[in-house]
């Protein structure tokens, strides 16, 4: 591909395509320029942060640890801020809770490489609660899917759910072809969704998610019958419909900002109930007694660790918890006293990785409790898990003394 392209580019963006900041930028602009041209886009646009896959050494083996150290020491530079997807391991209790040594070694590489390009090391699949926090119609580059249906649904920003390589090439080139969910015509609803049962927990949510994903795929639900959602409700929902589908944007009426724009008239219509909640539940739970067990996929909020420090204060555990979320919000969690009882019950505070991308099964966990439906469509083929899906509230109780 010559410095012609079919894309409006700007002159910046000429520049990087005719290679006058080296050979590395103009090979990634071929790649944006590749792909905007596969799905018809105009031109690319500027984006505000991005948010890389393509961090865990159980995804990425030595092909991909290699890819990263040689393109770290080109001397290549993010342009924009840039943050990853969790790592396979807590570099911080690697080795209490039992990590491969091998295993966290390469991580370290990677998270190294990583930095030299300039990405922060922040390595959560929730970047809108540890400072990454778009503005309403800001173009992103973002990867995790979890994170993508946040932003576009509840923040109201614009991003695809981008590859690993394409989230790169767009933190080291500042854009991204301009299709998909950056317009206006894909984030009309497709589907109707009436919710007509009470949901009670967070894992509800979650098995909501899974149940509206498995039936819309790709598409753009309006869910309605929801009461007043908050924001770690919506967390779990909207990854839900990403893991069990390919969900990137949804509407809640009265709640999320972009639901006024638009109505469910004329739309396929689905119902679901307390009956499908439960059937959902079912399918994704095995027999028997779990290893571990697991909250925090995605990454726990600062509220929902405020709220598990009161449910264990006093108490003690007789299975394993881990509780996955950033670095921030861990610090901030030990500072405000939260993480003490938390720790004193036996569980612990995990930053900087997700069981979902952690080496399980060479940990030797066979049985994995969550109340995460995302964590209950990955786990099985990704870590080789038995799961058993409930809320987190009836896992502690079954498991608290």
């Amino acid at each position: 591909m010559s410095a012609a392209s079919p894309l409006l580019l700007d002159e910046g963006q000429r520049a990087l395509l005719a290679g006058e900041h080296g050979p590395l930028p103009r090979r990634l602009m071929r790649l944006l320029l590749r792909l905007g041209e596969l799905y018809g886009a105009r031109r690319l646009v500027p984006v505000a942060s991005a948010q890389i896959a393509g961090v865990s050494y159980k995804s990425l083996g030595d092909p991909g640890l290699g890819f990263l150290e040689d393109l770290a020491a080109s001397g290549a530079r993010v342009r924009v801020t840039a943050s990853l997807n969790p790592s396979g391991v807590d570099p911080e209790r690697a080795e209490e809770l039992g990590f491969p040594a091998d295993f966290a070694a390469k991580q370290a590489r990677i998270l190294a490489a990583y930095a030299r390009l300039g990405v922060l090391c922040s390595a959560t699949c929730a970047p809108y609660q540890a400072g990454l926090l778009p503005r309403f119609g800001e173009h992103l580059a973002w990867a995790e899917s979890s994170a993508v249906a946040y932003a576009n649904a509840v923040l109201g920003a614009r991003t695809n759910r981008e590859g690993g390589p394409s989230a790169l090439a767009a933190a080291l080139c500042g854009c991204t072809p301009e299709h998909g969910l950056h317009l206006d015509e894909a984030r009309r609803p497709s589907h109707r969704v009436r919710v007509e049962a009470e949901l009670r927990s967070t894992a509800d949510f979650g098995a909501l998610g899974v149940w509206v994903g498995r039936r819309v795929g790709a598409g753009v639900p309006w869910l309605e019958g929801l009461c007043e959602p908050g924001p770690d409700a919506l967390k779990a929902l909207g990854a839900a419909m990403a893991a069990s589908g390919a969900v990137a944007m949804y509407h809640v009426p009265g709640v999320t900002p972009e639901a006024c724009l638009h109505s469910p008239a004329g739309l396929p219509e689905l119902r679901v109930g307390r009956a499908e909640l439960e059937a959902t539940y079912a399918e994704l739970t095995c027999e028997g007694e779990p290893e571990l067990l697991v909250t925090g996929c995605p990454h726990a909020s600062l509220a929902e660790i405020a709220a598990l420090s009161r449910r264990l204060a006093g108490r003690r555990l007789t299975r394993p918890l881990w509780v996955c979320t950033s670095a921030s919000t861990r610090e901030a969690a030990r500072r405000l006293g939260l993480a003490a009882p938390i720790e004193a019950a036996g569980a612990r505070l995990l930053a900087d990785t997700c069981v979902v991308v952690a080496p399980l099964e060479r940990m030797g966990f066979r049985t994995t409790a969550v109340d995460s439906g995302k964590a209950a469509c990955y786990l099985p083929g990704l870590c080789g898990q038995r799961v058993l899906f409930r809320p987190l509230e009836e896992l502690l109780e079954e498991h608290l003394r």
